[in-house]
C-alpha cells in the first residue's frame, strides 16, 4: 500500500518550472554584463541563475552563449585591477604606513588576493585589492 501511495504522489507532483536567466548575445570573458544582455527563458536547470539583480554589473568569468543558462561560477565581481597595471602598494601596522609602487601580476576585484611585483625591490608579494584600486600588503 505504501508503494502505491508513493507512486501516486510521484506521478501527480510535477517539478516546479521557473524562469532561468540566459544571455541574448555572446558575452566574452572579462566583459561586464548589462541588463540589455539578458532575458528569461522558461525551464528548470539545476544551479542556473534566475535573478537579474545578481548578474547585472558582474563580469563574465567564461564566455556566455545565447540561450544557455548561467551558473554562479560563470560570473564574478568586475575587476578593478588588470594584469600589468601600475598600482600603489600599502603596508600599515601600528600607525606606520609605507607606500610603494608596484605592477599587478594578476587581475583582481575588490577583496581578492593578487600577486604584485614591488618595482623598487623587484620582489613578488601578495596583497588584497581595495575598492580604491590600491593593494594592501600584510
Amino acid at each position: 500500500m505504501k508503494h502505491i501511495l508513493a507512486l501516486l504522489i510521484a506521478l501527480t507532483v510535477q517539478p516546479a518550472w521557473a524562469d532561468i536567466l540566459v544571455p541574448l548575445r555572446t558575452i566574452r570573458a572579462k566583459e561586464v554584463i548589462r541588463a540589455s544582455d539578458l532575458t528569461f527563458k522558461p525551464g528548470q536547470v539545476a544551479g542556473a541563475m534566475s535573478d537579474a539583480n545578481e548578474v547585472v554589473g558582474m563580469e563574465a568569468r567564461v564566455p556566455l552563449y545565447p540561450g544557455r543558462p548561467m551558473r554562479p561560477g560563470d560570473i564574478g565581481p568586475a575587476a578593478i585591477i588588470d594584469r600589468n597595471d601600475l598600482v600603489m602598494l600599502s603596508f600599515r601596522r601600528s600607525g606606520l604606513t609605507i607606500l610603494a609602487e608596484g605592477r599587478a601580476l594578476d587581475r583582481g576585484s575588490e577583496g581578492e588576493w593578487i600577486k604584485v611585483m614591488n618595482l623598487a625591490s623587484r620582489s613578488t608579494i601578495t596583497g588584497r585589492v581595495n575598492a580604491d584600486g590600491t593593494v594592501e600588503v600584510r
